[in-house]
């Protein structure tokens, strides 16, 4: 190939290179702008008005519903690990509710640490005001529950419910009346959004490509003349 062809060539993959990578992190800048419209619906569905538990209930349409519960809450909670970023590994308490008008359901009281884990926690009659919810926690490197330890690796509400003999509903509670239990309510901090980062991520493959094939370019182009002398 000559050295005219070659720096046409070049050119070509340079101009190419560069409009693929810049139009990947466009398209990246736009999911992000959707995903943020998503992010604040979703934050101001949590924070609406709470409305009484509806009779039927869909995980998808239903999903972060305010909702306000009055009735008993029960004994034989569980134990689901997980972490707080100022107090450590401890564990959420899911606890068995039974409604006014006798529908059992499960209610995310909130983090106890580790240590306190075994302490007694208020039951009885209470209101409790949260959203619905149904996490999807567990993925292939999710330990297996251990029911009979009380060990709980995942809030999964079908399991949960088959265990305490409730609905396979969960409501995350927003405030907790017994003071050992430190709320963990609903929020829309875990949902994924790295859009930004992806679109960082293109421009600087966009930026890096004009530098390789430009230095070859470069190269190509002083090659003749190098020769010459």
């Amino acid at each position: 190939m000559t050295p005219m062809k070659k720096q046409i060539v070049t050119g070509f993959l340079l101009l190419a290179g560069f409009a693929v990578f810049v139009s990947l992190g466009v398209w990246q800048l736009q999911r992000l702008a959707w995903k943020e419209g998503v992010l604040a619906e979703i934050e101001a569905r949590i924070g609406a008005d709470p409305v009484p538990l509806p009779e039927e209930t869909d995980p998808e349409a239903d999903r972060y519903l305010p909702v306000t519960v009055s009735g008993t809450m029960e004994e034989g909670e569980l134990h689901v690990l997980v972490s707080h970023v100022d107090y450590g590994p401890g564990f959420r308490i899911i606890s068995p509710f039974v409604n006014e008008d006798g529908r059992k359901i499960l209610i995310d009281r909130g983090f106890v640490p580790d240590a306190k884990k075994a302490d007694p926690h208020q039951t009885g009659e209470m209101t409790v005001t949260g959203n619905l919810h149904w996490p999807d926690e567990r993925d292939s490197f999710t330990p297996a529950d251990d029911p009979q330890a009380n060990y709980w690796y995942a809030r999964d509400v079908d399991a949960m419910s088959a265990a305490l003999d409730t609905d396979p509903l969960l409501v995350i509670a927003r405030t907790e009346t017994d003071p050992a239990i430190l709320p963990l309510p609903v929020t829309s901090e875990g949902i994924r959004n790295k859009h930004f980062e992806y679109a960082m991520t293109w421009f600087l493959f966009a930026a890096t490509w004009v530098g390789m094939t430009g230095f070859a370019l470069w190269r190509i182009r002083r090659r003749p003349t190098a020769q010459g002398n």
